[in-house]
């Protein structure tokens, strides 16, 4: 999808947690980097030439084979009229994508989403986010746990997302008004698995989640996150 639609502003409190995110991000994937050419030229130092790249071949193998997939609920409130918090959530800037958004170089709309430009490594390389929100059907079934039986029924939406053009994560909100409060409640799951190298971004994400919703006005009431093989 071409990034020709209106550039967008991410919302500055936000984008600054984003920011303190990245700058404790970047250096600890360096690290890792770093430690695994450490390991490797030791192998090849200590080590019989062939064992020596046997080893580097395991340990790059190791840090770049995709072996991991994360998934996680979250019920969230706001005291933001519910109009208002399913705006931001079908906007070009959903609450949960704070760490993509609010680093992002440039933010552009596009019809039922967004396409986010980012770099990395000093602008030598560079990956392209989209996202796309869609409404679904109200299920039929009980009301959300959070909210009494005779609520108003739920917004459903859909958030799906994809990076460098291929699937990335799927989001589901349900956002109810509440009797003093909007509620949320999102689950969502990642659409591709992630290599062992990337295990500090998840941590440092998990880190300030908490923290960039809070800079967006919503209060995190329940949270669980967590990988699987």
């Amino acid at each position: 999808m071409p990034d020709s639609g209106p550039t967008v502003d991410a919302p500055a409190d936000a984008a600054a947690v984003a920011r303190r995110y990245q700058r404790l991000e970047r250096p600890l994937s360096g690290v890792v980097s770093l430690l695994a050419v450490g390991v490797v030229a030791a192998a090849l130092f200590f080590f019989p030439l062939f064992v020596g790249l046997l080893i580097a071949v395991a340990i790059v193998a190791l840090l770049r084979i995709p072996f991991f997939q994360s998934s996680g609920t979250a019920h969230l409130a706001s005291s933001a009229a519910t109009e208002t918090v399913v705006d931001e959530f079908e906007s070009e800037t959903p609450p949960p994508l704070a760490f993509q958004w609010g680093i992002a170089d440039s933010i552009h709309s596009e019809t039922d989403g967004a396409v986010y430009e980012l770099s990395y490594l000093f602008g030598l390389r560079s990956v392209t986010v989209e996202t796309e929100v869609q409404s679904r059907e109200s299920p039929e079934s009980e009301p959300a746990k959070s909210e009494p039986a005779d609520s108003e029924p739920a917004t459903e939406l859909t958030l799906a997302v994809t990076a460098g053009g291929q699937p990335w994560a799927t989001y589901s909100f349900s956002i109810r008004e509440g009797d003093a409060e909007t509620h949320v409640d999102v689950e969502w799951e990642s659409d591709r698995r992630f290599e062992l190298r990337q295990l500090p971004q998840w941590f440092v994400t998990e880190r300030y989640r908490d923290d960039v919703l809070s800079a967006q006005g919503y209060r995190v009431l329940e949270r669980d996150a967590s990988l699987s093989l």
